[in-house]
């Protein structure tokens, strides 16, 4: 009983937060944009992990068999829990729910704990349940099915938490925990994690002026996120420097995809698809919940101008942070995005409701914290969960499940054999269209001879070749750089086919091949790089004292 009240608040956090997830306890897989998506990926992560790879770049069974290098551009983390939960028995589907649960309580807790920095517990619950239940959480989640998203939000608040804990207490760990959360940000989504590391750079060097500011915090500052850049070197690096061998990373057009206000304003709900020509049939909304917080904020703000609160400068900064992001997603701001370098990266305007999330949310926990009178404050607490809860929580409900088995998206050619995504994106620029499905993965397609396959992994393919003649070898296999041919040891150059697939010559007699995927030289750097951050890292750690006399 004693250990109920003393976390009670964290209790009933999480009781509130099951309420936002319990559909996906529900037998079968909601309908979302990206989550059969994510199944198909989810299977060949964890295919090409127990194959050896430990860090996975090639999808061996999409596109025909011939593969892709989906995951050398496609965040990894989601994956890597999927393959986790299924190593103790969870299916792909349950995993795919499972893993959008996880990143919600993860999130809840971590928004919690931050907010608890600034506030007390019950305006940091408050601020908790707001994130929990903003619409946009629910379109990630019930429409969008955006695993990566989702785990971003989880992340990235605890990136807040440990930066925050860091201007304050000034310790080394907290450099360490920062930029190893900073790092599993990007790796949960990259455009996403790219929104929040601009936001969250500049809230950083918000917080480093308004505490005291020295040059040595400011080091410290600038080290959590050079260290969360090494760490996720291994995934951004190659995938921005090799972005010239795949096709349609720029599928969308920004401009087709800009909210009008009132989406924003109005509460709506659809499951359809963004987009001018599909008529803008997802939900835009901020919530009427968090726009009441705004509206209150504003209100007691306004009235206790003169009053001194170590906490008005920041709720002022989250104020001009929220005007400045809405901006942003309404049309008007059109010649900003094509302007700013990066910008369209993002893709869609309205992706910036992540951080209206984050923004709305910590709003809400400011209004708690300014109500005097612990009464007056738990009343007005319970009427803005109650108002959280109830105007969103019929968002959480699909329309219906499918009752499937992860085998009716495994064993389907519609699913296993296509390429993942809309438009081919991330196929070969070698390939110009989709290449036809073959029964066997070697052939001679000149010459005579005899091909006796061995091995077949991800990454592997090992064979022997008995040729009457000179024979020209077809790999059924997309070329890709990282792609390498070894002929009884001797590495040879690789060729491409017509459709772009893997060929060579063998010579006449026995010969032994072996096809290995491998790293290139970014993919090594990349590599180099993240291993030279962790070590940092560890080194940080162990030298803790001597650095900590520094700040």
């Amino acid at each position: 009983m004693k250990l109920f009240f003393r976390y009670k608040h964290i209790i009933l956090l999480l009781m509130l937060t099951f309420l936002a997830v319990k559909p996906l306890i529900h037998q079968g897989l909601p309908p979302t944009h990206d989550g059969e998506y994510h199944i198909i990926r989810f299977y060949e992560f964890d295919k090409a992990l127990r194959d050896g790879d430990w860090y996975p770049r090639w999808a061996y069974d999409l596109n025909n068999g011939y593969g892709i290098p989906l995951f050398n551009y496609v965040y990894p983390l989601p994956n890597y829990v999927a393959s986790l939960l299924y190593t103790f028995g969870i299916g792909f589907i349950d995993g795919f729910k499972m893993s959008l649960l996880l990143a919600t309580v993860v999130g809840v807790l971590f928004f919690y704990f931050w907010t608890k920095l600034f506030f007390d517990k019950i305006a940091a619950v408050t601020a908790a349940i707001f994130y929990a239940f903003s619409p946009y959480r629910f379109v990630d989640i019930y429409v969008r099915g955006s695993v990566g998203e989702v785990w971003a939000l989880a992340f990235f608040p605890a990136f807040l938490w440990a930066v925050t804990l860091l201007m304050q207490k000034r310790k080394i760990p907290y450099v360490v925990l920062a930029a190893i959360f900073f790092a599993l940000t990007i790796f949960s989504h990259n455009i996403v994690g790219l929104m929040f590391a601009v936001f969250g750079f500049i809230y950083t060097m918000f917080l480093f002026f308004i505490c005291t500011p020295t040059k040595k915090m400011l080091l410290a500052s600038l080290s959590v996120f050079i260290l969360g850049v090494c760490l996720s070197a291994i995934f951004w690096l190659p995938a921005l420097g090799e972005t010239s061998f795949v096709k349609n990373l720029q599928l969308y057009n920004v401009d087709d995809h800009f909210p009008e206000i009132y989406q924003l304003l109005i509460p709506s709900w659809g499951t359809g698809f963004s987009g001018k020509d599909l008529g803008n049939q997802m939900s835009f909304q901020i919530g009427t919940a968090n726009l009441l917080a705004v509206c209150a904020a504003f209100f007691l703000f306004l009235r206790s101008w003169k009053a001194r609160d170590k906490n008005k400068n920041v709720l002022i900064f989250f104020v001009m942070s929220l005007i400045t992001v809405v901006c942003l997603m309404l049309n008007i701001t059109r010649p900003i995005w094509h302007f700013v370098p990066l910008l369209n990266y993002f893709q869609f305007p309205w992706r910036f409701l992540s951080l209206v999330i984050l923004i709305c949310s910590f709003i809400a926990g400011a209004v708690i914290s300014m109500i005097n009178g612990k009464k007056r404050k738990v009343s007005v607490s319970i009427i803005f969960i109650f108002l959280a809860v109830t105007l969103s929580l019929s968002y959480t409900q699909p329309a219906y499940y499918h009752q499937r088995s992860d085998a009716h998206y495994l064993t389907r050619e519609n699913f296993i054999h296509g390429t993942n995504s809309q438009g081919d994106m991330f196929n070969t620029i070698w390939i110009a269209q989709k290449p036809p499905l073959k029964k066997s993965k070697v052939e001679i397609v000149q010459g005579k001879g005899i091909v006796v396959v061995h091995n077949s992994k991800t990454s592997l393919l090992t064979f022997s070749v008995m040729s009457d003649e000179v024979s020209q070898i077809v790999v059924n296999t997309a070329y890709f750089p990282g792609w390498e041919v070894y002929i009884d040891g001797e590495k040879i150059l690789v060729q491409k086919t017509r459709i772009g697939s893997i060929t060579f010559p063998v010579s006449k007699g026995e010969h032994s091949v072996v096809v290995h995927f491998n790293d290139t030289m970014i993919r090594r750097v990349g590599v180099g790089i993240s291993f030279f951050g962790l070590v940092v890292c560890l080194g940080m750690l162990l030298l803790r004292k001597k650095l900590e006399k520094l700040l």
